[in-house]
Parts: structure tokens; sequence; C-alpha cells
């Protein structure tokens, strides 16, 4: 027998018990007949569903102390009894207890004959009073108790026309029954289903702020690693530094001499990234203790003395977290609001996430984007916000390809924009139906060669003829600022590395050489680590290498040997060596699927370039 079956009746069970609850009886007596019908067996219940001896012994002491005016009696047991949730969400109870605060307050001028007690009626409109500046303030705007928020101010209400109705036996008799109604509700046994459907809600909640602990509690993580690994390097180093310094002393000891060489190397190591540069510069080892010159009145020269300034602890600020957003609005008005608040939309977007601190807040904003899906990528639907990269508006393309550049920006913005399929078809055809100088065409450059760092995403762009495009729009650098040059050269570069990309590059092999051989005397200098990193990577198919030969490109190499600074002369050189080359390609095509073994002065070029900047504007 299955756990299903063994668990029917009782499931059966919690059915008819709410059912009896919420007093469907013609539903129950259905209910009960085809149960017995199809042979489910259903537990003998112990008659209708009703309430306990102590849920009829509240109920009778509330109509009790109604009935005789016993104010803080009713409203101990009312508060005691009478779910606060139930006083709080539902507008009949709110209804009710307004009218019974009513009832208490006006009890003595209905039931005493003669002058009530002047001081038990003060105390109890001013008990009215305060009713009205708290719980009851939530009715102040309904027209149909606006009138009862003059009651505590007018002398004699027994006989003003808009109060005369409370003194009528027919409207406490009518409050009475609305009120023992109430209470039959209100007071039954939960049954077990209401029980566990509650219960289930709340459940959900705390799994919800749980996980925000979580997201929150890895940020924070993340942080902390990286702290734990720069204090271990920082470890090492100094116990590196310190076993030399020992040497030191017992070569001193011996009376060798230590030269203001060593001693600056050591000093240099030791000090921040910050000072290394200005210990370099500043500090003269042959003259100890004569250093520099300093305005400063707490610097005396002395190396040691900028030795401990730089380890001094600099005080940290603390940065708060930003407050949570209600990302379902947000994302419901970037789909559906007009272009003005779109625009206004992505580009606060954007800004909370570049002009957050590095590090925790950031980290936390970058993980509520994600875990809330902001833009979109694990949906498919014709509506998603992603769908603005194609807005008619240019505004709104525009701010919506700057923030898909800012998370690419970011590893993990990588890998979360990665996930959606569509997203990297829908940015090449943006890159080609732009005008080139637009800011969206920019941003969308941007984010390609940021998603170019990932493997996958590297051949779907070699596989969609990218390396082509760019080749076509690197021919003419004069339309071109130097974000855009500096972006296209690195995409290409990247995409060059995969031996699929050297392949086609191989097809039109001569104009890509012609391409990078200009590009190589460009006046933008940042562009020559990409440029030399791009020829290196297809000099590796013996057929460019013949082409190069061709053209005459170890001459035009050499050229810039003479002028380009030692790290250039450095990566010219490797591109010389690679160009003369005779090695042939391993069984003439390199699977994409596999990963690429390059040789040790690959390595040792792709070290000195620098891939990518990762700075959020």
């Amino acid at each position: 027998m299955s756990n299903g079956q063994v668990c029917e009746p009782e499931l059966l069970g919690l059915v008819r018990e709410y059912l009896d609850f919420a007093e469907f009886e013609e539903t129950v007596k259905v209910f009960t007949n085809e149960c017995q019908t199809k042979g489910k067996t259903l537990p003998k219940p112990a008659g209708v569903f009703s309430r306990d001896s102590k849920a009829l012994a509240v109920q009778k002491d509330l109509l009790t102390a109604f009935e005789n005016g016993e104010q803080k009696v009713f409203f101990q047991l009312w508060e005691e009894h009478i779910s606060s949730s139930v006083l709080d969400d539902e507008s009949v109870a709110q209804k009710l207890e307004f009218y019974l605060h009513i009832h208490f307050a006006t009890y003595l001028l209905k039931h005493n004959i003669g002058k009530p007690d002047k001081a038990e009626l003060e105390e109890r409109i001013s008990h009215f009073k305060g009713y009205l500046e708290t719980k009851g303030a939530a009715l102040s705007q309904t027209t149909e108790f606006l009138p009862f928020y003059a009651l505590p101010f007018v002398p004699n209400p027994m006989v003003h026309p808009s109060f005369k109705e409370l003194f009528q036996d027919s409207w406490t008799s009518d409050l009475r029954t609305r009120l023992e109604k109430f209470l039959c509700l209100t007071l039954k046994d939960t049954p077990r289903l209401l029980t566990l459907f509650k219960e289930n809600g709340l459940s959900k909640e705390r799994l919800q702020h749980l996980q925000q602990q979580l997201v929150e509690s890895e940020g924070r993580a993340t942080t902390y690693l990286k702290q734990f690994s720069k204090m271990q390097a920082d470890y090492r180093n100094l116990i590196g530094v310190t076993a030399e310094l020992v040497d030191s002393l017992e070569a001193t000891v011996s009376g060798k001499m230590i030269t203001p060489g060593y001693l600056q190397s050591v000093c240099v190591r030791l000090f921040n990234n910050q000072m290394r540069q200005k210990v370099a510069h500043s500090i003269d080892f042959t003259r100890p203790g004569t250093g520099y010159y300093s305005m400063s009145p707490c610097d005396d020269g002395y190396a040691s003395t900028m030795l401990r300034a730089s380890i001094a602890p600099v005080k940290m600020q603390d940065v708060p977290l930003l407050p949570s957003l209600d990302y379902e609005k947000v994302k419901r008005d970037l789909i559906t609001g007009n272009d003005r608040l779109k625009a206004f939309l992505l580009q606060a977007l954007r800004w909370r996430l570049t002009k957050s601190y590095p590090g925790e807040q950031r980290d936390t904003v970058l993980h509520a984007y994600i875990s809330n899906d902001l833009l979109d990528c694990h949906n498919n639907c014709q509506r998603s916000v992603l769908k603005l990269l194609q807005s008619t508006s240019v505004v709104v393309r525009q701010y919506m390809a700057r923030l898909i550049n800012a998370f690419a920006s970011l590893s993990e913005g990588r890998v979360y924009l990665s996930q959606n399929p569509t997203l990297l078809q829908m940015l090449e055809e943006r890159l080609k139906a732009e005008d080139k100088d637009s800011l969206t065409w920019e941003n969308v450059l941007g984010a390609l060669q940021k998603f170019s760092l990932r493997r996958a995403l590297q051949s779907a762009m070699i596989k969609d003829g990218l390396i082509f495009w760019l080749v076509d729009v690197l021919t003419d650098t004069d339309c071109l600022s130097d974000y855009t040059l500096a972006y296209s050269v690195a995409l290409l570069m990247n995409l060059c590395l995969r031996s699929a990309g050297k392949n086609m590059c191989a097809g039109i092999a001569n104009h890509v050489l012609r391409v990078l051989s200009d590009l190589l005397g460009h006046e933008n200098h940042e562009i020559q680590p990409y440029v030399n990193g791009a020829l290196y990577s297809i000099l590796a198919i013996p057929s460019v290498r013949e082409e190069a030969r061709a053209m005459g490109m170890e001459e035009i190499l050499r050229c810039f040997i003479k002028e380009g600074n030692a790290e250039m002369i450095r990566q010219t050189e490797f591109i010389i060596k690679q160009l003369n080359s005779e090695e042939p390609l391993n069984d003439g095509i390199v699977s994409d699927d596999e990963e690429e073994e390059n040789n040790k002065e690959v390595v040792l070029l792709l070290l000195h370039i620098a891939l990518e900047k990762f700075l959020l504007d």
C-alpha cells in the first residue's frame, strides 16, 4: 500500500473538517455520499464542526460584559481572544469594533436614570477619544463613520440629530446580534487544514528572509575572503623579508657591508603600493637618516618613519547597504511604462550598481538584481526587459545598452547574462544596426568584448562571423572613437585566440594582416598590446605566415622596434620569432571543443597583454 493510500483517510477528514467550519452544509453531504460511493474511508466525525466549551464560555462572558456596559472587562477579553490579524485585516471586524466603542462610550447616557456619574462618563469619553486617535483613525476617511469623530465633543449627544439613533433600543439590539454572529464565526476551533495553510505561509516568509540573509552573508564572505588573501600574501612577503634581514644581520656581525641598493629593495618590498613609487624616488639610502625633506612636522625623513606610516591602520568608513526595491513593480514599469519612465529607470538602476561602493555594497546590489532576474534573462516571453534593446526610442536603447555593459563588467554579471540564449544575437544585431558614433553602439561593443572572455560566447561570436565584421570596421579607424577602437581590437584579439578564429582569419589573411599592420602605427598606443596579441595568434597558421612574409611583415615590425618602449620591443620580438617559425599546426585543424595548448612564448606574451580594464563608467 502506497503512502498516499495510507494518508488518504486523514486527508479526507481534513477536507470535511474545513467544509464544516465554513458551513458548506450541502457540499458536506455531497462529499460524504461520494466518498461512500467510491469506497473511500472517511473518518467518523464528532458531529458538525463546533466550538469547545472554552470558546462558548468566552462568548458568553463577552455578551454579558456588552449588556452590562463593562467596558474594561469586555475589551480585555476582546483583545485576548480575537486575533490581531482579524482585527487588522478584516473590514467587518474593524467596523464592529468601532461601533462597540461607541456603545460603551454612550452606555451611561442610555442606561442611567438622571445624571450619570460625571467622572466615569469622562473616563469613557476619554477612552473613546484615545481609540479614535489610534486604531480608529483608519476609518476617518470613511463616510459612514466620519460623523462619529465629533461625538466626544458634543455636550449632549442624546438630543443631537446626528446621534439620536445611537440611543434607540433597536440600535443596541442590532449591534448585539452582529456581535454574537461575529463571535460564533471567530471563536470556532481553527480547522487543521487552515492551520497548516497559515503555518506554510509563515514558513515561506521565513525562507525568503533566510535567503536574503544568505545573499548578504555570501557578499560579506567574499569581501572577507579577499581581505584574508591579501593578509596571507602580506604575511608571506613579511616572512621572506624578515629572513633576508636576519641573514643581513648575521653578515654584518662577520664584517660584511650592506649595500644601499639592497636596503632600498628591502624597504620597497615592505612599503604598501601607494608609497612604493615615493620611496623609490625620494629616499637616498646612500645618506642614511637624510633621505628626503618633508614639510610635515611628524615626518623626520627616515625610511623607518615612512614605513610605520605606510602600515598605519586606515579608519574605514562604514558603508551601509542600500534599501531593497520592489523589483516586480520596477520590471512591470520597464515593460509597460512610457519611454521617459523606462529611460529614467534604466539610468537609476545602472547608477545604483556603478555608483555603489566596491565590495559588500556593490555585491549586494548585483546579487539582488540577479536573484530577482531584473533583466528577464530566465524569461523567454515576448514582453521581457531585454526587448528594450530593440526599442524604437533611441534613448531607451542607449540606456539599456549601458546597463547591460555595466552588468558585463562584473564576472557574476556576465554569468547571469550568458544564461539567456538570445541576448548575444540581439547584441550582434544591434551592433550592426546602430550608427558607429552612437553611445548605444559603443556600449554594445563594450559588452560583447567582455562576453568574449567566456569560452562558449567566444565560440558563438566566431560562428556568427563577427571576425569578418570587425576587420571591416577596423579598415577605417578615423570614424572610431578611442573607446570603440580599443574595444574593437581587444574583441578581435580575444576571438583570434581560438583555433576557429585563427582559421577564419586565414581565409582573409591578406586583408587581416594589412589591417593589423596599419594599426601597429596608430597614434593610440593603448591598442598596441591587443594588436600584437591578435597578430601573434594568427601567425600560428602556416598559410598566414607565408602571406605575412610575402608582404614584408618582418621589415614593418622591425621599424616599430626602433621606436617602441621596452615592453613593446619584447612583444614585437616574440611576433617576429613566430613569423619565422616553421612549426606546422598539429593535425591541420585543432578542435574548438578542446583546450588549446599554447607554448611558453605565447603564455609569456599574453601575460603582458591587458585583456580588459574592467572599469564601470
